[in-house]
Protein backbone atom coordinates (compact mmCIF):
# COMPACT_ATOMS: atom_id res chain seq x y z
CA UNK A 1 0.00 0.00 0.00
CA UNK A 2 1.33 3.60 -0.43
CA UNK A 3 2.56 5.38 2.06
CA UNK A 4 -0.27 7.53 4.62
CA UNK A 5 1.74 10.52 4.75
CA UNK A 6 1.95 10.73 1.12
CA UNK A 7 -2.27 10.01 0.92
CA UNK A 8 -2.56 12.51 3.54
CA UNK A 9 -1.06 14.75 0.76
CA UNK A 10 -4.10 14.75 -1.02
CA UNK A 11 -6.97 15.15 1.93
CA UNK A 12 -7.98 18.67 2.37
CA UNK A 13 -7.48 19.45 6.15
CA UNK A 14 -10.35 20.65 8.37
CA UNK A 15 -10.74 24.55 8.24
CA UNK A 16 -7.88 25.24 5.58
CA UNK A 17 -9.29 26.89 2.61
CA UNK A 18 -8.97 24.99 -0.80
CA UNK A 19 -7.27 26.78 -3.87
CA UNK A 20 -7.33 24.62 -6.87
CA UNK A 21 -4.50 27.19 -8.63
CA UNK A 22 -2.42 25.46 -5.69
CA UNK A 23 -2.85 21.80 -7.05
CA UNK A 24 -1.78 20.62 -9.92
CA UNK A 25 -4.48 17.60 -12.01
CA UNK A 26 -1.63 16.23 -13.70
CA UNK A 27 0.39 15.52 -10.51
CA UNK A 28 3.71 17.98 -11.49
CA UNK A 29 3.13 19.26 -7.88
CA UNK A 30 4.70 15.67 -7.23
CA UNK A 31 7.55 16.46 -9.47
CA UNK A 32 10.26 14.86 -7.23
CA UNK A 33 8.32 11.48 -7.17
CA UNK A 34 7.98 12.01 -10.65
CA UNK A 35 11.84 13.10 -11.18
CA UNK A 36 13.26 10.39 -9.09
CA UNK A 37 11.65 7.15 -10.91
CA UNK A 38 10.31 9.09 -14.42
CA UNK A 39 6.72 9.10 -15.05
CA UNK A 40 6.33 5.61 -17.20
CA UNK A 41 8.55 3.50 -13.92
CA UNK A 42 5.79 5.79 -11.22
CA UNK A 43 2.87 4.47 -13.40
CA UNK A 44 4.01 1.02 -14.00
CA UNK A 45 4.48 0.95 -10.25
CA UNK A 46 0.64 2.40 -9.61
CA UNK A 47 -0.80 -0.43 -11.49
CA UNK A 48 1.38 -3.12 -9.61
CA UNK A 49 0.05 -1.19 -6.28
CA UNK A 50 -3.75 -1.00 -7.74
CA UNK A 51 -3.46 -4.83 -8.78
CA UNK A 52 -2.69 -5.98 -5.32
CA UNK A 53 -5.11 -3.44 -3.62
CA UNK A 54 -7.74 -4.82 -5.78
CA UNK A 55 -7.08 -8.38 -4.28
CA UNK A 56 -6.67 -6.09 -0.79
CA UNK A 57 -9.65 -4.73 -0.91
CA UNK A 58 -11.90 -8.13 -1.85
CA UNK A 59 -10.52 -9.18 1.44
CA UNK A 60 -11.71 -6.04 3.27
CA UNK A 61 -14.96 -6.09 2.05
CA UNK A 62 -14.93 -9.86 3.30
CA UNK A 63 -14.19 -8.60 6.74
CA UNK A 64 -16.62 -5.56 6.57
CA UNK A 65 -19.55 -8.08 5.12
CA UNK A 66 -18.79 -10.82 8.03
CA UNK A 67 -18.27 -8.04 10.93
CA UNK A 68 -21.91 -6.56 10.16
CA UNK A 69 -20.65 -3.21 12.07
CA UNK A 70 -19.65 -0.67 9.51
CA UNK A 71 -20.55 0.29 6.55
CA UNK A 72 -18.84 2.53 3.88
CA UNK A 73 -20.30 5.54 1.83
CA UNK A 74 -17.80 6.65 -1.14
CA UNK A 75 -18.70 9.69 -2.91
CA UNK A 76 -17.58 10.24 -5.88
CA UNK A 77 -17.70 14.32 -7.65
CA UNK A 78 -16.00 15.76 -10.29
CA UNK A 79 -16.28 17.71 -13.43
CA UNK A 80 -18.05 15.85 -16.41
CA UNK A 81 -15.61 13.16 -18.06
CA UNK A 82 -13.21 13.14 -14.71
CA UNK A 83 -13.12 9.63 -14.35
CA UNK A 84 -15.65 8.49 -12.08
CA UNK A 85 -17.34 5.65 -13.96
CA UNK A 86 -13.78 4.17 -14.65
CA UNK A 87 -13.12 4.00 -10.81
CA UNK A 88 -16.14 2.98 -10.30
CA UNK A 89 -15.82 0.09 -13.06
CA UNK A 90 -12.03 -0.59 -12.28
CA UNK A 91 -11.67 -0.33 -8.65
CA UNK A 92 -14.72 -1.86 -7.68
CA UNK A 93 -14.87 -4.98 -10.43
CA UNK A 94 -13.40 -7.63 -7.89
CA UNK A 95 -16.16 -6.75 -4.92
CA UNK A 96 -18.84 -8.95 -4.37
CA UNK A 97 -22.10 -7.13 -6.23
CA UNK A 98 -24.59 -8.26 -3.18
CA UNK A 99 -22.48 -6.18 -0.80
CA UNK A 100 -22.02 -3.29 -3.08
CA UNK A 101 -24.52 -0.70 -4.42
CA UNK A 102 -23.48 2.20 -7.24
CA UNK A 103 -26.08 5.17 -6.79
CA UNK A 104 -26.03 7.17 -9.98
CA UNK A 105 -28.55 10.79 -9.11
CA UNK A 106 -30.11 12.45 -11.86
CA UNK A 107 -32.45 15.01 -12.25
CA UNK A 108 -34.79 15.00 -8.96
CA UNK A 109 -38.43 13.72 -9.36
CA UNK A 110 -41.15 15.62 -8.18
CA UNK A 111 -41.47 13.02 -5.29
CA UNK A 112 -37.89 13.70 -4.34
CA UNK A 113 -38.11 17.40 -4.33
CA UNK A 114 -41.20 17.34 -1.86
CA UNK A 115 -38.84 16.75 0.26
CA UNK A 116 -35.55 18.16 2.02
CA UNK A 117 -32.52 18.01 -0.32
CA UNK A 118 -30.75 15.17 1.63
CA UNK A 119 -33.73 13.10 1.61
CA UNK A 120 -33.31 10.95 -1.77
CA UNK A 121 -29.51 10.44 -0.56
CA UNK A 122 -30.81 9.22 2.90
CA UNK A 123 -32.35 6.38 1.08
CA UNK A 124 -29.75 5.04 -0.33
CA UNK A 125 -27.47 4.89 2.44
CA UNK A 126 -25.68 1.49 2.40
CA UNK A 127 -26.61 -1.13 5.18
CA UNK A 128 -23.69 -2.36 7.87
CA UNK A 129 -21.55 -4.73 6.09
CA UNK A 130 -21.98 -3.11 2.89
CA UNK A 131 -20.19 -0.61 0.34
CA UNK A 132 -22.39 2.51 -0.94
CA UNK A 133 -20.72 4.61 -4.00
CA UNK A 134 -22.52 7.61 -4.70
CA UNK A 135 -21.78 8.83 -8.19
CA UNK A 136 -22.46 12.15 -7.41
CA UNK A 137 -24.26 13.21 -4.22
CA UNK A 138 -25.94 15.57 -2.52
CA UNK A 139 -23.46 17.79 -2.87
CA UNK A 140 -24.71 18.48 -5.67
CA UNK A 141 -27.17 21.27 -3.76
CA UNK A 142 -24.59 22.82 -3.05
CA UNK A 143 -22.69 22.76 -6.50
CA UNK A 144 -24.92 22.86 -9.24
CA UNK A 145 -27.87 24.25 -7.80
CA UNK A 146 -25.20 27.00 -6.82
CA UNK A 147 -24.26 27.72 -10.20
CA UNK A 148 -27.56 27.20 -11.36
CA UNK A 149 -29.62 29.12 -8.49
CA UNK A 150 -32.68 28.68 -10.75
CA UNK A 151 -32.99 25.30 -9.85
CA UNK A 152 -34.05 26.51 -6.16
CA UNK A 153 -37.15 27.40 -8.07
CA UNK A 154 -38.24 23.74 -8.48
CA UNK A 155 -37.64 23.18 -4.47
CA UNK A 156 -40.42 24.65 -2.99
CA UNK A 157 -38.75 25.98 -0.35
CA UNK A 158 -40.51 27.85 2.37
CA UNK A 159 -40.47 32.12 2.64
CA UNK A 160 -37.27 33.53 4.04
CA UNK A 161 -35.47 30.10 3.25
CA UNK A 162 -33.45 31.52 0.30
CA UNK A 163 -31.20 34.09 1.85
CA UNK A 164 -27.79 34.99 1.85
CA UNK A 165 -27.05 32.44 4.41
CA UNK A 166 -29.00 29.93 2.38
CA UNK A 167 -25.38 27.73 1.26
CA UNK A 168 -24.00 28.33 4.61
CA UNK A 169 -26.95 26.93 6.55
CA UNK A 170 -26.60 23.54 3.91
CA UNK A 171 -22.86 23.19 4.33
CA UNK A 172 -24.07 22.77 7.93
CA UNK A 173 -26.77 20.64 7.52
CA UNK A 174 -24.37 18.45 5.28
CA UNK A 175 -22.14 18.24 8.23
CA UNK A 176 -24.30 17.77 11.22
CA UNK A 177 -25.81 14.74 8.59
CA UNK A 178 -22.29 13.56 8.09
CA UNK A 179 -21.39 13.31 11.68
CA UNK A 180 -24.94 11.45 12.08
CA UNK A 181 -23.67 8.76 9.93
CA UNK A 182 -20.40 8.21 11.40
CA UNK A 183 -21.47 8.08 15.08
CA UNK A 184 -23.65 5.23 13.64
CA UNK A 185 -21.05 3.43 11.85
CA UNK A 186 -21.29 4.79 8.16
CA UNK A 187 -17.64 5.78 7.44
CA UNK A 188 -17.31 8.20 4.43
CA UNK A 189 -14.70 8.74 2.13
CA UNK A 190 -15.10 11.95 -0.12
CA UNK A 191 -13.14 12.22 -3.28
CA UNK A 192 -12.80 14.95 -5.51
CA UNK A 193 -11.40 13.64 -8.62
CA UNK A 194 -9.17 17.10 -9.68
CA UNK A 195 -9.45 17.25 -13.58
CA UNK A 196 -7.78 20.26 -15.97
CA UNK A 197 -9.81 21.96 -18.21
CA UNK A 198 -8.28 21.35 -21.30
CA UNK A 199 -7.74 17.36 -20.31
CA UNK A 200 -11.46 17.71 -19.94
CA UNK A 201 -11.71 19.14 -23.37
CA UNK A 202 -9.89 16.44 -24.86
CA UNK A 203 -11.32 13.69 -23.85
CA UNK A 204 -14.56 15.20 -24.44
CA UNK A 205 -13.11 15.15 -28.50
CA UNK A 206 -12.57 11.44 -27.97
CA UNK A 207 -15.67 10.30 -27.54
CA UNK A 208 -17.12 12.67 -30.25
CA UNK A 209 -14.18 11.26 -32.64
CA UNK A 210 -15.01 7.50 -31.52
CA UNK A 211 -18.20 6.53 -32.57
CA UNK A 212 -17.88 3.70 -29.79
CA UNK A 213 -18.35 6.68 -27.60
CA UNK A 214 -21.00 8.73 -28.99
CA UNK A 215 -22.99 7.50 -25.85
CA UNK A 216 -21.39 9.15 -23.34
CA UNK A 217 -21.36 12.39 -24.92
CA UNK A 218 -24.16 14.65 -23.16
CA UNK A 219 -26.40 17.52 -24.62
CA UNK A 220 -25.59 19.31 -21.07
CA UNK A 221 -21.44 18.91 -21.57
CA UNK A 222 -20.73 21.59 -23.49
CA UNK A 223 -23.17 24.32 -21.64
CA UNK A 224 -21.84 22.97 -18.01
CA UNK A 225 -18.20 23.41 -19.22
CA UNK A 226 -18.92 27.15 -20.29
CA UNK A 227 -19.47 27.70 -16.01
CA UNK A 228 -16.46 26.13 -15.62
CA UNK A 229 -15.42 28.97 -13.42
CA UNK A 230 -18.30 29.03 -11.34
CA UNK A 231 -18.26 25.32 -11.06
CA UNK A 232 -14.48 26.19 -9.41
CA UNK A 233 -15.57 28.37 -7.02
CA UNK A 234 -18.38 26.77 -5.76
CA UNK A 235 -16.55 23.33 -5.16
CA UNK A 236 -13.60 25.09 -3.58
CA UNK A 237 -16.00 26.49 -1.34
CA UNK A 238 -17.98 23.85 -0.13
CA UNK A 239 -15.23 21.60 -0.28
CA UNK A 240 -13.26 24.01 2.35
CA UNK A 241 -16.53 24.15 4.79
CA UNK A 242 -16.97 20.33 4.50
CA UNK A 243 -14.13 18.81 4.98
CA UNK A 244 -14.47 17.24 8.31
CA UNK A 245 -12.55 15.26 11.12
CA UNK A 246 -14.77 12.52 11.11
CA UNK A 247 -15.60 13.23 6.59
CA UNK A 248 -12.49 15.02 4.63
CA UNK A 249 -12.31 15.24 1.69
CA UNK A 250 -9.59 13.98 -1.07
CA UNK A 251 -8.46 15.98 -4.11
CA UNK A 252 -7.26 13.47 -6.18
CA UNK A 253 -5.38 14.48 -9.34
CA UNK A 254 -7.53 12.95 -12.63
CA UNK A 255 -5.39 14.04 -16.18
CA UNK A 256 -3.94 10.53 -15.40
CA UNK A 257 -6.42 7.69 -14.55
CA UNK A 258 -3.85 5.24 -13.29
CA UNK A 259 -2.83 7.98 -10.79
CA UNK A 260 -6.49 8.78 -9.70
CA UNK A 261 -7.53 4.56 -10.15
CA UNK A 262 -4.42 3.86 -7.45
CA UNK A 263 -5.41 6.50 -4.92
CA UNK A 264 -8.92 5.74 -4.49
CA UNK A 265 -8.19 2.27 -4.39
CA UNK A 266 -5.35 2.87 -1.94
CA UNK A 267 -7.88 5.16 0.97
CA UNK A 268 -10.93 2.88 0.42
CA UNK A 269 -8.42 -0.19 1.18
CA UNK A 270 -6.68 1.13 3.87
CA UNK A 271 -9.74 2.82 5.65
CA UNK A 272 -11.36 -0.78 5.53
CA UNK A 273 -8.29 -2.12 6.63
CA UNK A 274 -7.76 0.18 9.55
CA UNK A 275 -11.07 -0.20 11.05
CA UNK A 276 -9.50 -3.61 12.93
CA UNK A 277 -12.41 -5.66 11.69
CA UNK A 278 -12.10 -9.24 12.54
CA UNK A 279 -14.59 -12.38 11.67
CA UNK A 280 -17.61 -13.03 14.10
CA UNK A 281 -16.06 -14.84 16.84
CA UNK A 282 -17.97 -18.24 17.51
CA UNK A 283 -19.61 -19.38 20.46
CA UNK A 284 -19.27 -22.65 22.04
CA UNK A 285 -22.71 -23.48 21.35
CA UNK A 286 -22.15 -22.44 18.02
CA UNK A 287 -19.03 -24.54 17.67
CA UNK A 288 -20.62 -27.81 18.72
CA UNK A 289 -23.39 -27.08 16.22
CA UNK A 290 -20.52 -27.06 12.99
CA UNK A 291 -19.45 -30.20 14.24
CA UNK A 292 -22.37 -32.23 14.51
CA UNK A 293 -23.21 -30.77 10.75
CA UNK A 294 -19.38 -31.87 9.71
CA UNK A 295 -20.11 -35.25 11.02
CA UNK A 296 -23.66 -35.53 9.68
CA UNK A 297 -22.15 -34.53 6.11
CA UNK A 298 -18.77 -36.63 6.66
CA UNK A 299 -21.29 -39.80 7.10
CA UNK A 300 -23.27 -38.87 3.69
CA UNK A 301 -19.72 -39.01 1.92
CA UNK A 302 -19.09 -42.41 3.91
CA UNK A 303 -22.38 -43.67 2.81
CA UNK A 304 -22.06 -42.75 -1.28
CA UNK A 305 -18.63 -44.10 -0.91
CA UNK A 306 -20.17 -47.65 0.31
CA UNK A 307 -23.01 -47.95 -1.91
CA UNK A 308 -20.50 -47.29 -5.13
CA UNK A 309 -18.81 -49.87 -3.47
CA UNK A 310 -21.61 -52.12 -3.49
CA UNK A 311 -22.75 -51.64 -6.22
Amino acid sequence: MINKAFLNKFMVKPGKKLAFDELDPGWASHKDLLDKFGEERVKKIAKKILTRNLDSLNQAHNLLWASDTYGVLVILQAMDAAGKDGIIRHVMSGLNPQGCMVHNFKKPTPDELDHNFLWRYMRALPQRGRIGIFNRSYYEDVLAVKVHPEFLDFQKLPPGVRSENLWKHRYSDINHFEKHLTRNGIVILKFYLHISKDEQRRRLLDRLNNPAKHWKFSDNDLPERAHWDKYMTAYEDAITATSTEWAPWYVIPANHKWASRTLVADVLTGTIAGLGLDFPKITPERKKSLERAKIQLEAEAEENTEEGLSA
